[in-house]
Order: C-alpha cells, then sequence, then structure tokens
C-alpha cells in the first residue's frame, strides 16, 4: 500500500535532524528506528535514545494514516545515495518497507511502533524565554568546544546554562580551561540553571540553521525543551553541581595587549606542525613590543613565530596546551581579541574589546 510519496529532499532533511541521535547499535534494536507517523496529512519523524528526544514534521501526504517505525540510518543511506530530483514513494507492506525512486527498489525491515519508547515529557515550565536562532548559535560556538568529554566528572561533560533576569549565560569548562557567554534577552526570569548533555548541545546546534528565525527555550522539571520552526528537542538536564565559574576569572591580570585574530591564529597555526604530539605545548613570551610563539618535539625540532604587539610592560614567558589557544580563536569572529596575563602561574584571561560578554580563561602549562 502507498503509503508517501515525495521528493527525495522533502523526506531526506527532516530525517536528517533526527537521525543525529540515533545509535547504530542500541540494547534495544527498535531504538536504531525512526518512528514516522501521518495524521490528517502531515507527516512527522521522531527519533529518541532515551536521554533525547528529536520530534519533526516531514512533507505532506494525501494518503491514509500510517505509523511505522524503520532503521532510520539506513533509510537516511538510501536516500543521500539517490538523485537530488529523485521522486520517492514509500509503500508498507505487513512488517516490510518498500522505497521506491526510478526503476530502485529497496526493502526494509519494519518494528512495531507500539513497542517503540518515547520519553515521559514533564509538563511544569519553570522557565521560558524566545531568543534569535543566531544569537544562541553565536552563543553556542562561543563555548562548547570547551566542553569536556567522557570525564569522570559527568557534569563537565556538558555545558551549563543560566538565566537571571534579563540575562542568558552559557558556560563551558573541562577543568584545563573555560569560556564564558552571555547576553540579553527579553524576558524577566526568576534565577535558574541547568546542565544540558554534550550530546543535546551538539544536536541544538545543528538545528539552528534559520539566523533570523527564533528558538523558544524551556526549563521543565529535569527536562529542557527547544522549539524551533517545526521540530522540538526535548533532553534530560545533567544531575550535579557545576563548578562556580566566578571563581576562575582572573580579575587582576595586569600584562594587557590586543592583537588581530587571524594573524595570531595563523601564526599559532604553523608553529603547531612541530609541536609535541603527546602534549601539545606551545610557549608564549611577550616583552615589550614584541610576541613569541614557539613549539619543540622530541625530534629536537622547532618552530618560532615572532608578531608585533602593542605592548609596553615587564616580560613573561607562559606555557599554553596549542589546541586550547586554537579552539577559542577558530570560533570568534571578532577582528581584534584582548590577552591579559598576570604572573607564570596564573590562568590566561581572553576577551573580546570593549565587549564584556565573552570570556576564556586557559590554565598554564609546564613545558
Amino acid at each position: 500500500m502507498l503509503i508517501l510519496k515525495a521528493n527525495r529532499d522533502a523526506l531526506l532533511k527532516p530525517l536528517q535532524t533526527v537521525t543525529g541521535i540515533v545509535e547504530r547499535r542500541h540494547t534495544l534494536p527498535i531504538l536504531s528506528n525512526v518512528l514516522m507517523e501521518n495524521k490528517n496529512g502531515q507527516t512527522s519523524l521522531l527519533g529518541t535514545d532515551l536521554e533525547i528526544q528529536i520530534h519533526t514534521d516531514g512533507p505532506q501526504s494525501d494518503t491514509p494514516d500510517f505509523r511505522l517505525t524503520v532503521n532510520a540510518k539506513k533509510l537516511q543511506d538510501i536516500l543521500r545515495a539517490l538523485p537530488d530530483t529523485a521522486e520517492v514513494s514509500l509503500e508498507q507492506e505487513q512488517n516490510q518497507l518498500t522505497v521506491k525512486a526510478g526503476k530502485g527498489r529497496f526493502n526494509l525491515q519494519t518494528l512495531n511502533p507500539d513497542d517503540f519508547p518515547t520519553m515521559n515529557v514533564a509538563e511544569d515550565i519553570s522557565a521560558c524565554f524566545t531568543l534569535k536562532q543566531e544569537l544562541l548559535r553565536e552563543m553556542l560556538s562561543q563555548v562548547q568546544y570547551a566542553m569536556a568529554v567522557q570525564d569522570i566528572r559527568f557534569y563537565l561533560n556538558g555545558l551549563l546554562m543560566q538565566v537571571d533576569g534579563d540575562q542568558l549565560r552559557l558556560v563551558a569548562t573541562d577543568g584545563h580551561r573555560l569560556a564564558f557567554s552571555q547576553a540579553k534577552i527579553e524576558a524577566q526570569l526568576p534565577f535558574a540553571e541547568v546542565i544540558l548533555p554534550r550530546k543535546t548541545v551538539l544536536e541544538l546546534f545543528k538545528l539552528l540553521s534559520f539566523p533570523n528565525e527564533p528558538v523558544t527555550v524551556e526549563f521543565l522539571h529535569n527536562q529542557i525543551r527547544f522549539r524551533a520552526r517545526d521540530t522540538v528537542i526535548v533532553s534530560k538536564i545533567v544531575e550535579g553541581k557545576f563548578p562556580d565559574y566566578n571563581r576562575v576569572i582572573p580579575q587582576d591580570n595586569d600584562k594587557i595587549f590586543e592583537i588581530n585574530r587571524s594573524t595570531l591564529l595563523s601564526a599559532l597555526e604553523r608553529a603547531a606542525i612541530l609541536a609535541s604530539e603527546k602534549f601539545r605545548g606551545v610557549s608564549i613570551a611577550i616583552r615589550p613590543g614584541i610576541m613569541s610563539i614557539t613549539c619543540t618535539n622530541n625530534e629536537q625540532e622547532k618552530a618560532q613565530e615572532e608578531l608585533e604587539i602593542a605592548y609596553q610592560g615587564s616580560e613573561l614567558e607562559m606555557g599554553f596546551n596549542i589546541l586550547y589557544l586554537m579552539d577559542v580563536l577558530r570560533n570568534l569572529h571578532s577582528e581584534d581579541i584582548r590577552l591579559a596575563f598576570g604572573d607564570s602561574a596564573r590562568s590566561m584571561l581572553m576577551s573580546i574589546p570593549d565587549n564584556a560578554d565573552f570570556k576564556y580563561i586557559v590554565m598554564p602549562m609546564r613545558i
């Protein structure tokens, strides 16, 4: 029985929205599937791993209502391999879905949709606000790279989202560096904070692809919900206490200068070619008018760059993980950045000139 006929892209795009969270190998085989439904001419797709759930609208259809689950990755791969302009027909017969395009036929196994587990979404909303997708995406890009990866301190494997009055703050740290971004929102909210799981942050970032359109954020009981266009993401939040980021931000670093972001990034990328693959260390030395960047490795190879800076303070030399410096510079879009150093044992503070809404702190390392 024909259940859906649509252009290849009209089906592939919503499918790609949900498949990012679908696990290829799961203890529950049905969680490798996507739930497809058609009600009153509107199809929808839902994927979940029981920690995060994404629901989005698919193409409209004048075929009878249906409900099925099919392997998400296989269906996505088939659609990707078809020509952009292909017309696709889906036919369902008992426990099989047939995908037809041109003279191609692909038979996929389906599983009972009644067995598909969905998250119970809390109804109580403790905080709700709306902002432009462009703003939230920019804030995420400024901090998400600093999240920890598989740290035993599970609360670091995510991102702190904080609301307070008309301020939204995002903070990420892996214990060696910390990124902070804040922005004004059109709301007046009591103080509230949640820790978003790493996977949720990455999926949300992909979703925010319509800069001038709104995204609505809702704090629920032990969950968070994002609504953007035809898509809704619901995610569990991370239990635990996020570190007090205010204690980490240096207040009295007095060796301060500004430098062109692209110039510094290019110099670091060249020096990184000869950095030790194990430690990724870079030595940064500043003296009046000059910033030196030096990398060495176990083969006694050495890279050295010198940049002119408007600095007239005392000399200082410190070591850092060069990847931490390149990460932040690649994710900022300002022309210039401000560097503030204290002494060789104190963290370095990076910010954007005349902008108090972004801060990046990176701890020194011994080289």
